[in-house]
Parts: C-alpha cells; sequence; structure tokens
C-alpha cells in the first residue's frame, strides 16, 4: 500500500527555496565546471549507495540526466541552456544544505525538492534532450549509414532540439505566471 501526500508550495515557500538557490549559486561562483559537476555527481552517487525513500531517489537520478547534458559531445549544450544547468547544479555541488544530508530519511529531502523544482524549471532542456538521446539510439540502431550520413542527421536533430527548446522555454515565458529558481 502507498500513501500519496501533497504539498502546495506558497509563494513564500518558494521563495525560501530560491533564496537557497542564490546563496548555492553565490558560493560556487568562479568555481570552474568541473568542480560544479563533482559535486552533483557525488550526491547522485551517494543516493545510489543508500536505501531512501522512492520520492528521494526517483527526484534525484534527475542528477543524472542534468550533468550527462553538460557532457555529451553529441549534444553540445551551449549559451544560456548550458549556463541555467550549471546555475541548476550549484546548489547540488555545495557541501552544505538546507537539511544536512546525513540525517536519515529527511537528510536528502531537501534535496528531492529542489530537484522537483529544477526539473521544472529545466523541463524545456531535460525534454528535448531525452528526444534527441532517443532519436540517437534508434538512429544507432539502425545498418549500413555512412557514418558521415549518421553525424549529419544527429547534427539536423540536435538543431531541431534546439530550436524546440528554445520555443518552449519563451512560451512558458509568454504565458507568465511560472515560478523561477533564477533571476
Amino acid at each position: 500500500m502507498s500513501i500519496q501526500v501533497t504539498i502546495d508550495f506558497s509563494e513564500q515557500d518558494l521563495e525560501f527555496f530560491r533564496k537557497a538557490m542564490l546563496e548555492a549559486q553565490a558560493k560556487t561562483r568562479g568555481r570552474d565546471e568541473k568542480a560544479i559537476l563533482a559535486g552533483a555527481r557525488q550526491l547522485a552517487r551517494q543516493t545510489r549507495s543508500r536505501s531512501l525513500p522512492v520520492f528521494v531517489s526517483e527526484r534525484l537520478l534527475s542528477l543524472d540526466a542534468l550533468t550527462r547534458m553538460l557532457e555529451d559531445e553529441d549534444w553540445k549544450l551551449d549559451g544560456d541552456s548550458r549556463k541555467r544547468v550549471f546555475q541548476a547544479l550549484a546548489y547540488f555541488a555545495e557541501q552544505t544544505d538546507l537539511v544536512p544530508d546525513d540525517i536519515p530519511v529527511l537528510g536528502l529531502l531537501d534535496d528531492a525538492i529542489m530537484v522537483e523544482l529544477v526539473a521544472r524549471e529545466l523541463h524545456p532542456e531535460l525534454d528535448a534532450y531525452t528526444e534527441f538521446c532517443r532519436f540517437r539510439d534508434e538512429d544507432a540502431a539502425r545498418q549500413g549509414i555512412d557514418p558521415n550520413e549518421r553525424r549529419r542527421r544527429l547534427q539536423a536533430e540536435r538543431r531541431a532540439m534546439y530550436t524546440r527548446m528554445e520555443t518552449r522555454r519563451e512560451e512558458r515565458g509568454r504565458r507568465g505566471g511560472s515560478f523561477s529558481l533564477f533571476r
């Protein structure tokens, strides 16, 4: 048997998490990308080696997707999109956060909540990257395609997904009213 718990965050609650994110970004300002990636990967590794509530472990898996997105040579995320993902990972790269991670059950709850907020914020990026990876995997399974043609197809798909990502982000901005972790 499972039980569903719904948490409604008020604007004041969301501001609390926004402030925590901005503080983490300030602490990591000047750190190189490798250090931020390493911190986020370390948290993801810790979560895989611990017995955690499903709510927490499922959300923290998104950290893997975010780090892969930045390191994927075929995807080559750059510009504002890359900056947004690094801004999001800043919170997870920090050793100290809202609730110390070594507190049983509750220690990673703040991280799970922040990942949920980050995933919502970066939904256009995550969705486009997922679609790109699906295309790449399906294309790789096809036999007899010239390597140059495969590279051309991947580049075309990446451009299409970048355009889709930017369009969706712009649409969200026009609709207004959406919460943003970044200011």
